[in-house]
């Protein structure tokens, strides 16, 4: 299985010897075409947020995850568990919701019917959260660093919604809060990292606690109908193409 920055849909790719790791044991041809994006995606995002070697049992470290039912969010859990932190994800469905759930999550909101800025409030009693891992853009950026409680991160690592980023720097001068820009694309060519991230990776995956959730699975010639479950929202985890 390996990673590609651009051309992934094609029958035949070249991809760079140091971004290509063996399949698992037992898994399936679309489970390890899921893997790499979302999985090194969301475990450098917990390496950003300084939360890999997350200790305090007694005070786990609060995360706030976007899109959470997507690929990378749905990683981000299984990581998240691994870890003991606590996690507030957000998506369209209570359906959606409650399968991530079975994951792991222990607070869904389901933004269509809850700000999500309040029910982070509410159920923080007003503290916030340790960390945002957001990937909208827009208000969506100022929103989750209101979200936040002192000295917390906001990891930025895309713009769904096509907006660029609003900064809410009162909040930002407030708390004390930062804002850390992931680009896989770009992190994919620094070796130590990688290298560094796949070790604990292969680890978890050899000890059965990571295994890429996919929601559908189309041929080659239906990648167009992949971009409009995504754009409709009726995903869950990762859409996969077969050749």
């Amino acid at each position: 299985m390996g990673y590609t920055q651009m051309g992934g849909f094609a029958e035949k790719i070249a991809a760079r010897r140091h971004l290509l790791w063996p399949q698992p044991m037992g898994w399936s041809a679309p489970e390890s075409a899921a893997f790499p994006v979302n999985y090194f995606t969301a475990y450098l995002a917990y390496w950003k947020a300084v939360l890999i070697e997350q200790t305090d049992s007694d005070h786990p470290a609060r995360v706030l995850i976007h899109a959470v039912a997507g690929g990378v969010g749905t990683a981000a859990v299984e990581i998240g568990r691994i870890l003991g932190l606590e996690m507030y994800g957000t998506s369209s469905s209570d359906e959606k919701l409650g399968r991530v759930k079975e994951l792991g999550l222990q607070h869904g909101i389901n933004y269509k019917n809850t700000d999500y800025e309040t029910a982070i409030k509410d159920l923080t009693k007003g503290e916030g959260v340790d960390v945002v891992f957001e990937m909208l853009g827009g208000e969506h950026t100022a929103k989750s660093l209101r979200c936040l409680r002192e000295f917390g991160r906001v990891i930025l690592y895309g713009t769904a919604t096509g907006r660029q980023p609003n900064f809410d720097t009162g909040a930002m001068y407030a708390k004390g809060s930062s804002v850390h820009g992931l680009w896989l694309s770009r992190l994919s060519h620094n070796r130590e990292v990688m290298n560094a991230a796949w070790s604990n990776l292969s680890r978890w995956i050899s000890q059965g606690k990571v295994r890429p959730v996919i929601g559908h699975v189309l041929p080659l010639e239906q990648a167009a109908d992949g971009f409009r479950l995504m754009i409709e929202r009726k995903n869950l985890g990762k859409i996969v193409l077969t050749v």
